[in-house]
């Protein structure tokens, strides 16, 4: 398959808090992965930046506030016969409020040297390092099912 080529058929977001050396996980109740443990996030509406949507997604996740998240990378998402989406992700070293459980979320507070890796989507592994460490990235990831076929993952030079 040519990356070059693809486009989503959904822009989406992911928000990752890392503080004192944790990151903040959600398990997910409903939508797209419904049982993995997966960043706060969802889809960006009509109109809304990636990062308007994450805030908000997160905030109605998560019943707190993440300040000054910013975006490391982008993820793309694809599945054999199913959906391909554009995956803005962002993260945020600071966060208002305690979060708590939603109808959608529970939050989890996971320590980075110990991610539970065999609870979330397969490509996780791949790019989430960059994430933790602060380095801008790009992730093509497919997948059949639940099932990771390939995965790319590319160091940005900057945010961009």
């Amino acid at each position: 398959m040519s990356w070059d080529d693809w486009r989503p058929e959904i822009d989406a977001t992911l928000l990752y808090v890392v503080r004192d050396g944790e990151i903040l996980l959600i398990h997910k109740k409903r939508g797209i992965g419904a049982g993995k443990l997966n960043g706060a996030g969802g889809k960006v509406d009509p109109g809304e930046s990636p990062l308007d949507a994450a805030v908000r997604e997160f905030e109605e996740e998560l019943r707190a506030h993440p300040l000054d998240p910013r975006k490391l990378g982008e993820v793309a998402f694809d599945v054999v016969d199913g959906v391909s989406i554009r995956i803005h992700v962002f993260r945020a070293d600071v966060l208002e409020g305690e979060p708590s459980e939603t109808d959608e979320a529970i939050p989890l507070w996971a320590p980075v040297d110990d991610i539970p890796y065999d609870r979330m989507w397969a490509d996780d592994r791949y790019w989430l390092p960059h994430l933790l460490e602060d380095r801008p990235f790009e992730a093509f990831a497919r997948f059949e099912g639940d099932e990771l076929l390939d995965c790319e993952v590319r160091c940005l030079a900057d945010g961009s």
